[in-house]
C-alpha cells in the first residue's frame, strides 16, 4: 500500500508546495546529483538548481552558490532531499521578488515568461486555498445534470456545492472517469474502471491513470497532474482539470465537421483549412460577434471576461437569436447588475442551464461566460439549415478518414508533450515550423538553434520557410528518412509528407524511451532497440505466458480481433484484464468491443496512447506499433530486460522488414541516446507522457482478476 503515497516529505506544509509530478521530478534529478557525485553540497548543487524551471535563464550559478551560503556557511556540508526542496521555492520566492512578485498574481499567470516564476508554490498555493467558489458551483451542478441517472453514481448523487464533498468523492476516479465519457462518448469502456463501493489503493490508482491518460487522448494538458493528486483531492488541480473536461465537452461542436453550417461565418475567399484549423474557443467569438454585428452591435467581443462584463452584448446576441424572448428594456437597461439578471432570465428560457450568476457576468470569469456562450450556441445557435459546403465533410475518401484519424494522435500526442503552443490543427499548425521545433526539442533536447528560430505570429513569409528548413535539417541529423521532403512542403501544408514526419518523430519518441531503459540492463548497452525487437519482445513475452497466439508483423491481420493484445496487456499484468468481458472478436461488434476494452485497459494500466479502436480493427500499422511499444515501455520499467525477450527463433530479416513502416526512418537503429542532463524519469517532466505515474509498479496481482467485474 505504501507504493501509493508517492514521493513523501517529513513536513505536510512543505509536500502542499508540489505535486507528485513535481516532486517525482525533483526527487529523480536530486538522487541522480547524489549518485554521480555521493553526496550533494553547495558545490555541486547550483548546476543542478541552475537547470530547474523557474530559475533557468533567470539567475546565474554565481548567484544561486550565493544564495545558498547565506544558510549553508560550510561549503562541505551535506544537503538532504527535503532541504533542496526548502532552498528551491526560497530561491524563487527570491527570484519572484526581485522581478516585482510577478509570480504571485495569480496561480495560471505564474511561469509564462523566462524572468518570472514558473511553480511558486509558496505563492501560489496561498492564492489556490482561496478556490473560485462560483466555478466549483458551477462544475458540481454540471456533474449532478450530467450524472444524476448513472446506474453506479446516482446513489451520490447530487454533490452539495457548499462541502468537500466533490473532493471526497473523486479519490475513487469513478467520477471523473465518467465524465470524460460525457465529454467525449465512447472514450473510456466501463468494463475497464474499477466500481466497488470502497476501492482498495491499487484499484484507485488504476482508475486515475486510466482517466489521466483518457483525458490526454481527449485533448487535456495534465502534464503537472499525477494519479496521487487526485486520490488526494487536490482542489486546484481538480478543479483545473474538471474545468478542462466540461470545456471540451461544451465546444464540441465548434467545429465544421460536427456544424457545417458554420461555413456561413465565413466569406468565400476563406481558406478552408484556415477555417479548420480555428480553436473552438476562436469559432465561438466568431460565431457570437457574427450574430452581434446582425444585431446591430457596434463593438468586437474578443475575449469571454471584460468585453462581456458589462452584459451588453449578451442582451444583442439573445435579441438576435430569440427576439420572441428579448424585450428591448434589456438593451436599454443602464445597470449592469440589473442587465445581468435580465440576461439570465431570458437565457432560462432558451433552456441554457444556470450555471453562472449575475455576479459571474459583471466580474468577467471567463471560464463560466465561456462555458454560458458555448450553452447558448448548442441550444440555438441561429445559422441557417443551407449547409451549401456539407460536401465537405460528405466526401472523404478512405484515405482522408485515416489521415484524419492519424491527425487526431499526432495532435493528441503533441499537447501531451507539454509544449507551449496548444495544436488545434496539426496540418495547419505546423506550417510556420514552431511547434514541430517545440517537439523535435522536447523529444532531442538541445537539437533546436532558437536564436535562428521565429516565434509567431510571424509575418514574413520566409521567416515560416527558415523554421520549417531547420525542421528538416534537425530531422536528417536524427537519420529520418526525409528523402522527399522539404522546409517547403511543410509550409505548403502537404497532409501526406506532414504525416510522415510526425510519425517519423512519434516513433524516434518512443525508441529513444525504450532504449533508455535498455541502457540499463545487463549485456544491452550500446544496441539499439528496433521495431523488430519490440515485436519480438511482444510475441515472447505472450508465449512466456503459456498462450499460443503470435503475430507475424504490426501489420497482420490476427490483430484485428484484439486477443494478441489482451494477451500480451494479461501477460505483463494478468490482473488488469478481466476474461469474463472479452469476446471472442469475430463478429464487427465483437472486435469494436475488444478494440474499445484493449486501449481502456492499457491505459488503466498506464500505457499512454492516442490511437482510436478503428485503428486495431483496420490494423494501422503506425498505431499498432506505438501501442505495442507503448505497452514494451511499462512492462520495462518494472522488469529488467534480457536478450532472450527479443531473440528471434524464426526468421528475423522477414519480420523486421514488415516491422518497418513504410514512411518510418530507414534504419531502425538511427535513435539516439537521451542527453546526459535528462533526469532518470523524463515522463513526470511532461517529455512524453507513455505512462502517467510510476506507482501502479507495486500493485500486486489480485487473486481473482479484476474485482470490478461483479460491480
Amino acid at each position: 500500500m505504501s507504493g501509493f503515497v508517492g514521493v513523501v516529505v517529513s513536513d505536510p506544509s512543505l509536500q502542499g508546495q508540489f505535486t507528485q509530478v513535481e516532486l517525482r521530478s525533483l526527487k529523480a534529478k536530486f538522487v541522480s546529483l547524489k549518485r554521480e557525485s555521493g553526496h550533494v553540497t553547495t558545490k555541486n548543487l547550483p548546476a543542478l538548481m541552475k537547470k530547474l524551471r523557474g530559475l533557468n535563464e533567470v539567475v546565474s550559478e554565481e548567484e544561486i552558490a550565493a544564495f545558498l551560503s547565506e544558510s549553508y556557511p560550510d561549503s562541505d556540508q551535506e544537503i538532504e532531499f527535503e532541504s533542496f526542496l526548502r532552498e528551491y521555492l526560497n530561491l524563487q520566492a527570491r527570484v519572484s521578488a526581485k522581478d516585482g512578485g510577478a509570480a504571485g498574481t495569480g496561480g495560471g499567470g505564474a511561469g509564462r515568461g523566462k524572468n518570472s516564476s514558473s511553480f511558486l508554490k509558496s505563492t501560489v498555493t496561498t492564492l489556490l486555498h482561496n478556490l473560485n467558489q462560483a466555478e466549483k458551483s458551477s462544475y458540481v451542478a454540471h456533474i449532478n445534470t450530467y450524472l444524476r441517472e448513472d446506474p453506479f453514481l446516482k446513489k451520490y448523487l447530487p454533490i452539495d456545492p457548499s462541502g468537500n464533498q466533490l473532493f471526497d468523492l473523486i479519490r475513487d476516479g469513478v467520477v471523473l472517469c465518467k465524465l470524460i465519457n460525457v465529454a467525449v462518448p465512447g472514450t473510456i469502456d466501463e468494463r475497464a474502471i474499477n466500481k466497488k463501493r470502497v476501492l482498495n489503493p491499487w484499484e484507485r490508482n488504476e482508475n486515475h491513470t486510466l482517466c489521466l491518460n483518457s483525458a490526454k487522448a481527449i485533448g487535456c494538458t495534465v502534464v503537472n497532474i499525477g494519479t496521487q493528486d487526485l486520490v488526494e483531492g487536490r482542489p486546484h488541480l481538480v478543479l483545473g482539470l474538471i474545468s478542462q473536461i466540461i470545456k471540451i465537452q461544451l465546444l464540441a461542436d465548434l467545429n465544421l465537421k460536427k456544424t457545417p453550417q458554420l461555413v456561413e461565418l465565413f466569406d468565400d475567399s476563406k481558406d478552408i483549412d484556415e477555417v479548420l484549423s480555428l480553436s473552438p474557443e476562436k469559432m465561438l467569438l466568431k460565431w457570437m460577434n457574427h450574430h452581434l454585428k446582425k444585431a446591430g452591435y457596434k463593438k468586437t467581443v474578443n475575449n469571454f471576461s471584460s468585453d462581456v462584463k458589462d452584459g451588453e452584448a449578451y442582451a444583442y446576441l439573445l435579441k438576435a437569436l430569440a427576439p420572441e424572448t428579448s424585450p428591448e428594456t434589456t438593451v436599454e437597461t443602464k445597470d449592469p447588475d440589473e442587465r445581468a439578471k435580465m440576461v439570465l432570465e431570458q437565457a432560462e428560457k432558451l433552456d441554457c442551464k444556470r450555471y453562472l450568476t449575475p455576479k459571474d457576468i459583471t466580474e468577467g470569469s471567463a471560464n463560466l461566460n465561456l462555458a454560458f456562450v458555448a450553452q447558448i450556441f448548442q441550444h440555438r445557435n441561429g445559422l441557417t439549415s443551407d449547409v451549401k459546403q456539407v460536401s465537405l465533410t460528405q466526401t472523404a475518401t478512405r484515405d482522408d478518414v485515416l489521415v484524419s484519424r492519424e491527425e487526431r494522435a499526432f495532435r493528441m500526442w503533441i499537447n501531451s508533450l507539454g509544449v507551449e503552443t496548444y495544436v488545434n490543427n496539426v496540418f495547419e499548425d505546423v506550417r510556420n515550423g514552431w511547434v514541430l521545433l517545440e517537439v523535435l526539442d522536447k523529444v532531442s533536447p538541445g537539437s533546436v538553434n532558437w536564436k535562428l528560430a521565429s516565434k509567431p505570429p510571424i509575418k514574413m513569409p520566409f521567416r515560416k520557410l527558415e523554421n520549417c528548413n531547420q525542421v528538416i535539417k534537425i530531422g536528417k541529423d536524427l537519420k529520418f528518412s526525409l528523402v522527399n521532403l522539404a522546409g517547403n512542403d511543410i509550409v505548403q501544408g502537404n497532409k501526406k509528407l506532414i504525416v510522415a514526419l510526425l510519425w517519423q518523430l512519434m516513433r524516434f519518441n518512443i525508441l529513444q524511451l525504450l532504449n533508455r531503459l535498455r541502457s540499463h540492463s545487463k549485456g544491452s548497452q550500446g544496441k539499439q532497440i528496433t521495431d523488430a525487437d519490440i515485436l519480438n519482445w511482444a510475441n515472447n513475452k505472450v508465449k512466456a505466458s503459456g498462450r499460443t497466439s503470435r503475430i507475424e508483423s504490426f501489420k497482420d491481420k490476427s490483430l484485428s480481433n484484439g486477443v494478441f493484445f489482451l494477451e500480451l496487456l494479461s501477460a505483463v499484468q494478468p490482473r488488469v484484464v478481466n476474461w469474463k468481458v472479452v469476446t471472442k472478436g469475430e463478429a464487427d461488434d465483437e472486435k469494436k468491443l475488444n478494440a474499445t476494452y484493449i486501449i481502456s485497459v492499457a491505459r488503466k494500466l498506464g500505457c499512454s496512447v492516442f490511437l482510436l479502436p478503428e485503428d486495431i480493427i483496420e490494423v494501422n500499422q503506425k498505431m499498432i506499433l506505438t501501442l505495442t511499444a507503448s505497452i514494451m515501455y511499462w512492462s520495462l520499467q518494472r522488469t529488467p530486460l534480457s536478450q532472450s525477450d527479443m531473440s528471434e527463433p524464426s526468421e528475423p530479416s522477414s519480420m523486421a522488414s514488415d516491422a518497418a513502416s513504410d514512411i518510418g526512418s530507414e534504419d531502425g537503429t538511427s535513435t539516439a541516446a537521451p542527453s546526459e542532463c535528462e533526469e532518470v524519469n523524463s515522463l513526470s517532466d511532461g517529455m512524453s507522457n507513455l505512462t502517467t505515474d510510476d506507482a501502479t509498479s507495486n500493485a500486486p496481482p489480485a487473486e481473482n482478476g479484476n474485482d470490478e467485474a461483479g460491480s
